[in-house]
């Protein structure tokens, strides 16, 4: 059975397993399907979100789950250090940028995307948390040129597809091009930009 990712090209997440598993070489369809409370949709994932990804074992939900189990079949490239401490600390780094970076950014997601303006007292909020993610971030990473040294990791893809958006958060709501404002963010998105992988998620996306 080929895997079948269930999503839309408009959630990071999605498009963070979509552009490895593209990378990867593998065949896999995709099911566009929105975030919803349905009965059948609550069976494949159990909160309603996306991506949700089918196999012949069953479903399995949470990105990070996805990318190990993708990670686990040995096909194509595996983007995890071998060494146990470097694993690790790839593994470090994506936490450090989905709680530190992507939720944050995520609490303005209806004022930027959605129509739904948010109050200056919240905008305060979500930058001064952005600010400490940010500065975390930097003192976790090599940029070497990629998060965790020379070597892309998964933590690279993690960080195209929730640093990316953080940033439009950033300049949409709170004025502030952190993009380029913040040191190595425009770098390593410009670089991640060039992977064919990325040019097709974003080619799909728009």
């Amino acid at each position: 059975m080929t895997i079948k990712l269930h999503g839309m090209t408009k959630s990071n997440y999605y498009n963070m397993v979509k552009a490895i598993m593209i990378e990867k070489g593998m065949d896999f369809e995709e099911v566009h399907v929105l975030p919803n409370q349905e009965p059948d949709f609550l069976r494949i994932s159990p909160m309603g979100k996306v991506p949700a990804m089918e196999t012949e074992q069953g479903f399995l939900s949470e990105t990070g789950v996805m990318i190990d189990y993708l990670d686990s079949l040995n096909i194509g490239p595996s983007f995890y250090p071998e060494e146990p401490f470097a694993r690790a600390k790839v593994k470090e780094l994506i936490r450090y940028l989905e709680l530190y970076i992507e939720l944050p950014a995520r609490r303005l997601y209806g004022d930027v995307f959605f129509g739904r303006p948010a109050t200056e007292e919240l905008k305060e909020q979500v930058r001064g948390q952005l600010e400490k993610g940010f500065a975390a971030l930097a003192r976790l990473s090599k940029f070497d040129p990629y998060l965790a040294g020379k070597e892309i990791s998964y933590a690279d893809f993690y960080y195209r597809f929730s640093v990316g958006l953080a940033t439009i958060v950033c300049k949409k709501a709170l004025n502030w091009d952190a993009r380029r404002e913040v040191a190595n963010i425009k770098s390593l998105l410009d670089l991640m930009d060039e992977r064919e992988s990325i040019q097709k998620v974003l080619a799909d996306q728009a």
